[in-house]
């Protein structure tokens, strides 16, 4: 079969590869990749990609992913985890939002209370419709981030 990524390392690249893998640099995943690069290297042992994946124990596909990945993005990319470009779960308070969280947390507490708690301040901002809903913990993270 006919590879689409043929897989060229230089000499820098490869002894990168190789001090990954001998070192132990960094997460499992890193070296693992670091060794499929070294097996795929069209100018070193040249396995086939299903080779590879019986030896690695990962799926063809795995292999072939990361072909494509280091011809189209690059070395770097090829063996760092690739970066989400969005969190998980979108932020619950923006910064209009952040800004009357604090300037409430920094006021009086409301009547009967001695201080503002996390579930207060949550509770406050869910009644004057700043949001729809939040939890005490976003509060929490909210404040420790601007501290």
């Amino acid at each position: 079969m006919n590879k689409k990524y043929i897989v060229r390392l230089s000499d820098e690249e490869r002894a990168m590869c190789q001090d990954v893998v001998k070192r132990l640099k960094g997460t499992s995943e890193k070296v693992k990749r670091a060794q499929i690069l070294l097996k795929a290297d069209a100018d070193g042992p040249a396995w086939s990609d299903e080779k590879i994946a019986e030896a690695y124990d990962c799926s063809v596909r795995t292999v072939e992913n990361l072909r494509e990945r280091l011809v189209t993005s690059g070395f770097d990319a090829a063996l760092q985890r690739k970066k989400r470009l969005t969190p998980p779960t979108p932020c619950k308070l923006d910064g209009e939002a952040q800004a009357k969280l604090i300037a409430m947390r920094l006021g009086k507490p409301p009547a009967g209370y001695g201080r503002w708690s996390l579930q207060l301040l949550a509770d406050q901002l869910v009644a004057l419709e700043v949001v729809s809903s939040i939890c005490a913990e976003t509060v929490r993270k909210t404040l420790k981030k601007t501290e």
